[in-house]
Parts: structure tokens; C-alpha cells; sequence
């Protein structure tokens, strides 16, 4: 017997994690695998990155790139939420 209402795993996967507690910080770790794309060659000065309550958090070895990305975190923080669709990062501290 054949079953009518079948679904792929993949739709199903992606409804579970919609309604998961989990979608969030899914969302919050792809924001950081995405900081990595932005940053490029300056990503070698990234020593820790991470994301707590909207807010990532970056530690950069260099105090002349710390400086240079201070200066432009708006810029970075509204490209990381366009790539992510939504707003997910509200500010950017740079340690």
C-alpha cells in the first residue's frame, strides 16, 4: 500500500528545525561561518569569534586591523544580516 502524504527528509528536517529551539543559534553559527567569507585575507588576524544574545564577539590579534574593522562595523554588521536574511547580529564588539 502506498502512502499519499510522503514527504522528503529534507522538508521535513527543515520544519522540525523552524519549530526547534535549536533554529536560533543555527542561524547564529551560520552568521559566523559567513564573517569568515567577509573577512577573506584579514580573517588570518581573527584569533575567537562568537555570538552571544546577538551580540559577536571578535578577537583580532592586530590593533591596526581591529582599528580598520572598528571603523567599519556598521557596514559589516548590516552585510552579515543581509546574508543572513534577517537580523540576527545587533552589534559587533571587537576585543
Amino acid at each position: 500500500m502506498r502512502r499519499s502524504a510522503t514527504m522528503k527528509l529534507g522538508d521535513l528536517l527543515g520544519d522540525f528545525l523552524r519549530n526547534s529551539p535549536l533554529e536560533p543559534r543555527l542561524k547564529e553559527v551560520a552568521v559566523m561561518e559567513h564573517w569568515h567569507e567577509l573577512m577573506g585575507a584579514m580573517d588570518r588576524y581573527v584569533r575567537k569569534i562568537s555570538v552571544d544574545k546577538g551580540v559577536l564577539y571578535v578577537e583580532i590579534t592586530s590593533p591596526v586591523v581591529r582599528s580598520e574593522l572598528f571603523m567599519n562595523r556598521e557596514e559589516l554588521l548590516r552585510r552579515l544580516n543581509e546574508r543572513a536574511g534577517e537580523q540576527i547580529i545587533y552589534k559587533i564588539v571587537f576585543k
